[in-house]
């Protein structure tokens, strides 16, 4: 009878088979030509992932390139008789079959080839017409292609959980490996993972992991693929799961997704399915080395600064199963942020806090972990400043492992570094933490520059024919009408006058006065004008005095290719991050290869004005407001300049050494005071410095620059030549002395310039350069 039955039913699945389902199978073209979606991924110079974008993440690997046990810990569970069926495994079919007809389709025999048809063309609904469209599909599948090209469209095509698609990228992301690097107790969970990923990764439900890939093991000892010792072996053996990001070991966020914009608009949507593969320019210890001098001294600042209180406060629940829950609902809502852990405080004194993390771990606060907190634990502190129960702070874990209570800062910062001669990025920070803020300060954020502006603006001076040495008086200064009608008295930061200071001395101590009064001298308009040569946008600038003291706006990016002229002699470099695209077979599609700024059609600056400007510029990093970096950093090749605006509401440093050229900014999104005993080299400084440390370490201090042609020494400082013997440029507001009257003569002849010497040469400024998707 249940003979007569099965015939029965065979004959009528095979005149259904025959009559519906082969007319409308469909072409297999996707797996004879098969063109996996590959997602496109971003390396440093020195081949380290920073990025990966895709909806799909897989890594082909040819099945010559596989382990062995890796595709044997497959079949042993999937499809042992892969290798010895036509497609479709009847004797594993006949039992299946048996339970099916006793009660509904709970079992299935699909082989490995069964699977790439419903992986490439078919839904998995239980329905008897989608089973046969998927035995005929096997049969097509199993004429058209080897056993070996079979196996490896399914080990590459798979979906494996976590956004994971294939053996490769599963390993990647569960386990931090390529495939060759993996256990046998990593490989049998791997090969476990088909049956269902989406329920039982180790990520998701690490116990139903645990139990398939002991039925793994145990399928491989059964067959005699490993021996009892490997299998008792591989049964004890602890599995380390990746949660965090896979693969990317260095904080470059804000580098992938410039990176990432920038391809997607030279190739739309394809970017996240061809392969494709982008070299950067940055390099993984100056990337990290920047990471983390933004991090420390944005902490330093924030502690420097005083605690703020819980970020938020919930009702604890008295019901230990409710509790729970509320506590791992309220911390899901506090993104982690590399260290700063998100935590619920259990109870808190004045000596102990007990709280809770997401993972349900209780942690003791004491000590000196308590220090930063101390106000908000004292009997009378306010109700929104106090740690009581309920309350979400951050911690952190420090020296010898023990616990602190921090925050989350709330000022901005950002660091970037460029080459100096070919404008390379070697590394880039667009804020404290792209996990909390995508917005990338470095490139977008267009803040007031403060005195970091000054060395154009003294350039423009040098160009007008005034030296380092021209004296100039800083004494208060009232002018009326400057300020809306009203009258300007622009002050010096430390509020203290020296009488006549060198332009030399003015800017190595950022003294306002005397910058302004130099700004008057030689012109707002030719100030204004000369910016443009250095990439500002003159829009951006005040059309008045104001602006020798930095009230326009810039980005840190556009600041930094700024001092590069100073950096390289007077040459204009445009920054670029992608140094290469592969295609997915690995060939070169674009490619970057810029040539060291040292044509005369890219000069945008007298190479004199160069060579005296960096002397300056050296100075101030000798024994001015920047000597913490020559002290620090024991180097004599160092310049730049402090930055600080108004009510220091921006910090700055920006200065090069070593032909590496970087820029740091800190404050906040909405502007206010960074604090009253903040500046410059409070803030930014010492994030320059720390970075500057690596970036510097294996590069050899570069010898002085040797004077250019056209230079001369006057009052034992550089000068123009044409401009020498012209006591009219050599003083500002002060009163000459009758010896220096009768050398400077009648006004109006002091006005025209002496036969004896000739105005020099204008440089050509060329246009900027157009825009590239290469930046």
């Amino acid at each position: 009878m249940l003979l007569a039955a099965i015939v029965l039913f065979g004959a009528g699945a095979l005149v259904y088979l025959m009559s519906a389902i082969l007319p409308k199978l469909p072409r297999i073209d996707a797996v004879t030509d098969y063109r996996p979606k590959i997602p496109l991924r971003i390396y440093t110079a020195d081949q380290v992932l920073i990025g990966e974008f895709g909806v799909e993440h897989r890594e082909f690997v040819p099945i010559a390139n596989i382990p062995p046990m890796m595709k044997t810990a497959l079949l042993a569970i999937e499809d042992a008789r892969f290798y010895e069926h036509g497609g479709i495994d009847w004797r594993r079919a006949a039992g299946a079959a048996r339970s099916n007809l006793r009660g509904g389709f709970r079992q299935g025999a699909s082989t490995i080839t069964m699977q790439v048809a419903r992986n490439f063309f078919l839904s998995r609904e239980k329905r008897i017409s989608r089973k046969l469209t998927e035995i005929a599909l096997a049969y097509r599948i199993e004429d058209a292609l080897t056993k070996d090209q079979i196996l490896e469209l399914y080990m590459n095509q798979v979906f494996l959980g976590n956004r994971s698609y294939g053996f490769s990228s599963a390993a990647r992301s569960y386990f931090g490996k390529s495939l060759d690097e993996l256990s046998l107790a990593e490989m049998a969970m791997l090969a476990g993972l088909p049956q269902n990923p989406s329920r039982q990764n180790p990520v998701v439900n690490p116990e139903r992991a645990r139990l398939r890939q002991h039925a793994v093991l145990e399928r491989l000892y059964l067959l005699g693929d490993i021996t009892e010792s490997s299998y008792r072996k591989a049964l004890d053996e602890p599995l380390r799961i990746r949660r965090g990001r896979p693969d990317l070991d260095t904080r470059a966020d804000y580098v992938a997704e410039l990176a990432r914009q920038a391809v997607f608009a030279q190739f739309g949507e394809q970017a996240y399915e061809r392969g494709l593969v982008v070299i950067t320019t940055i390099f993984k210890a100056q990337q990290d080395a920047a990471y983390e001098a933004v991090r420390r001294n944005v902490l330093d600042y924030d502690q420097r600064h005083g605690y703020r209180g819980p970020e938020a406060r919930i009702d604890l629940p008295q019901q230990p199963a409710e509790r729970n829950q509320a506590i791992a609902d309220a911390l899901q809502k506090r993104p982690a942020s590399d260290g700063l852990v998100p935590a619920l405080v259990l109870a808190a004194s004045a000596t102990t806090v007990r709280v809770a993390t997401l993972a349900g771990e209780e942690i003791t606060i004491e000590g000196a972990g308590l220090k930063f907190a101390a106000r908000a634990l004292a009997p009378g502190a306010r109700q929104a400043l106090a740690l009581t129960p309920g309350a979400v702070i951050r911690i952190s874990r420090r020296a010898q492992h023990a616990w602190a209570i921090v925050q989350v800062p709330q000022v901005a910062a950002a660091f970037v570094a460029i080459d100096a001669d070919t404008g390379a990025y070697h590394a880039l920070v667009g804020g404290f933490d792209y996990n909390l803020q995508k917005f990338n300060h470095v490139t977008q954020a267009w803040r007031q520059p403060g005195s970091a502006i000054k060395p154009f603006v003294y350039a423009a001076a040098l160009d007008k024919g005034y030296s380092p040495g021209t004296r100039i008086l800083d004494a208060p200064l009232d002018m009326p009408g400057e300020n809306a009608g009203a009258t300007w008295s622009p002050q010096n930061d430390d509020g203290v006058y020296s009488g006549p200071i060198t332009m030399r001395h003015s800017l190595a101590h950022s003294k306002n006065v005397t910058t302004v009064r130099l700004q008057r001298a030689i012109g707002v308009h030719y100030t204004h004008d000369f910016l443009g040569r250095f990439g500002f946008d003159p829009a951006r600038h005040a059309s008045n005095l104001t602006l020798a003291l930095g009230t326009g706006a810039v980005t840190p990016l556009q600041l930094a290719g700024a001092y590069a002229v100073f950096a390289n002699g007077g040459y204009r470099v445009k920054p670029y991050l992608i140094a290469q695209i592969r295609d997915g077979n690995g060939s070169v599609i674009l490619e970057h290869r810029p040539q060291p700024a040292s044509q005369d059609s890219e000069r945008v600056l007298d190479a004199r004005n160069a060579f005296i400007i960096d002397t300056m510029l050296r100075d101030v990093t000798r024994y001015g407001t920047g000597a913490a970096s020559v002290q620090k950093l024991g180097r004599n090749d160092i310049a730049g300049k402090t930055g600080t605006t108004s009510d220091a509401f921006d910090g700055w440093f920006a200065g090069y050494g070593g032909k590496v050229v970087a820029v740091a900014w800190m404050g906040y999104d909405e502007p206010r005071s960074l604090g009253r005993r903040e500046f410059g080299a409070t803030l930014a400084l010492p994030i320059w410095i720390d970075y500057m440390r690596v970036a510097l370490a294996p590069r050899p201090p570069a010898a002085a620059p040797v004077e250019p042609a056209g230079v001369m020494r006057e009052d034992d400082d550089w000068i123009y030549a044409e401009f020498a013997q012209r006591p009219d440029l050599r003083v500002i507001d002060i009163e000459p002395a009758p010896e220096d009257t009768a050398l400077s003569g009648d006004a109006d002849e002091a006005d025209e310039p002496d036969a004896a010497w000739a105005p020099h040469a204008p440089v050509a400024v060329p246009p900027p350069p157009a825009p590239s998707p290469l930046f």
